[in-house]
């Protein structure tokens, strides 16, 4: 499993026309099952993925993200082993 933080490096003026491609591209990488969930962060200075891809499949799809590729996010990418969930989310286990 792979948490993804997204952290805003420019204001969200900024970030607002970028948002729609960002959306696509989103439903692109779980069309492709590259993403298991993904959300704002709250306050809105990023967000955060959860994958189950292999590493460079999903380096490769972040590098697609319009919020990247404009240069608007950086991408910290951690790597977990989830041994443990609440009832429901057992598909979070690696």
């Amino acid at each position: 499993m792979f948490i993804v933080s997204l952290t805003y490096k420019v204001p969200l003026e900024r970030i607002e026309p970028h948002v729609e491609g960002h959306m696509a591209w989103l439903h692109d990488a779980y069309a492709q099952g590259l993403l298991t969930a993904s959300g704002r962060k709250v306050p809105r200075t990023g967000g955060v993925l959860l994958s189950h891809a292999e590493r460079p499949a999903l380096e490769a799809c972040l590098a697609a993200d319009p919020f990247k590729v404009h240069d608007l996010a950086d991408y910290d990418i951690a790597e977990c082993a989830i041994t443990l969930t609440a009832p429901g989310f057992e598909a979070l286990k690696g």
